[in-house]
């Protein structure tokens, strides 16, 4: 939940093969913060999509690359006006590599940087920082293989010690990977004036094989951006369940066999009668259904989730579109990771964190 009033506004530098995770928790998170985010690309316009690379760390000595999704732009980049932005986010990927020879994209960076608005750029992102020469004396971070390009270009090197490890040098914010998502976003929304209130909640993550990745990492890493404290837990790992202010539920096929595990049902049984907030996304709802929790409550889910919801005695509300999300109680639930933004605010309200600027 963020303060009512004009919303500050964040563009985002995509392009083909940027890193998947570093594209979509930046962009749903600020937007569930209250946060209006364009994303652009050179060359493409609102509507077109990026395709996006999933790295992985290996044993090997470099990462693994596979593919990710196709990532929808919002905004024309032609014809942004970058003076009406309050600040720039660059992910990292393999898109930094072509998108630094760029002039228009050069320009645009050097534009925030002399304005001093806030830039946070992740992992190879900063080949663009480098190449705009806007890093000379600052401390840079980022994905290790970048380091000498920016000693090249000027930059203060800091050796990430994790892939967690960030970095703050003025308006810059830098970071080696979407692992260290959480303090990258918190740093990059107090660059923008805002501070986040009623955080320092424990929340718990009901997880399992094949849950949907999106539908667990970018409320997460949202979550944990806000100061709050989140673990995730799946069937067989001990949590005392009174220890946490609220439960989420993700989606994807995990649930089918959650929904099977008498602690995963007393687990969730708990929260309901505490009063706590949940909120569950997608085939999450399968699990709500098997824990009869949905008895009178109105409810959303994916689609072909409906018959659950139906026979739990839930209220079906017909997830149209597929973003849509709705709070009932305690109780917030969502279709799909679409609307990730809608359903990450909603949770925050209910347990009384807002984002103010």
């Amino acid at each position: 939940m963020a303060n009512s009033g004009s919303p500050k506004k964040v563009l985002m530098l995509c392009g083909d093969y940027m890193e998947d995770a570093e594209a979509m928790v930046p962009f749903q998170a600020l937007q569930a913060y209250g946060l209006s985010v364009d994303a652009v690309c050179p060359g493409k316009k609102s509507g077109d999509i990026c395709r996006t690379a999933i790295h992985q760390g290996s044993p090997h000595q470099t990462y693994s690359e596979s593919r990710g999704h196709n990532f929808s732009l919002n905004a024309t980049f032609d014809e942004i006006d970058s003076s009406t932005y309050d600040g720039l986010i660059i992910p990292g990927g393999r898109a930094p590599e072509y998108l630094s020879i760029n002039e228009s994209v050069l320009d645009l960076v050097k534009h925030f940087v002399k304005s001093e608005k806030p830039i946070a750029s992740i992992c190879h992102g900063q080949l663009i920082l480098a190449a705009a020469d806007v890093v000379k004396g600052r401390k840079v971070t980022a994905y290790p293989t970048v380091g000498p390009m920016l000693v090249a270009a000027g930059a203060h090197w800091v050796e990430p010690e994790t892939m967690a490890s960030c970095s703050v040098d003025g308006n810059i914010i830098t970071g080696a990977a979407y692992d260290g998502h959480a303090e990258y976003i918190n740093h990059f929304i107090k660059a923008l004036g805002g501070t986040v209130t009623g955080s320092n909640k424990r929340i718990l993550f009901l997880c399992g094989d094949y849950m949907e990745d999106y539908e667990v990492l970018v409320p997460f890493q949202s979550i944990q951006a806000l100061e709050c404290h989140v673990d995730a837990i799946c069937p067989n790992k001990s949590a005392d369940a009174s220890s946490y202010d609220g439960l989420v539920i993700p989606g994807g096929r995990a649930p089918e066999y959650l929904a099977l595990d008498q602690d995963v049902i007393k687990l969730v049984r708990h929260f309901m009668d505490a009063g706590k907030p949940i909120a569950s996304i997608c085939h999450g709802q399968q699990i709500l259904s098997a824990a009869g929790v949905l008895k009178g409550k109105k409810c959303t889910a994916y689609p072909a989730v409906k018959l659950n919801v139906v026979l739990g005695g839930g209220t079906w509300l017909e997830p149209d579109p597929i973003d849509r999300c709705f709070t009932d109680g305690n109780l917030v639930t969502g279709a799909a990771w679409p609307g990730h933004p809608q359903f990450v605010s909603q949770f925050m309200s209910l347990l009384g964190i807002r984002v103010c600027f």
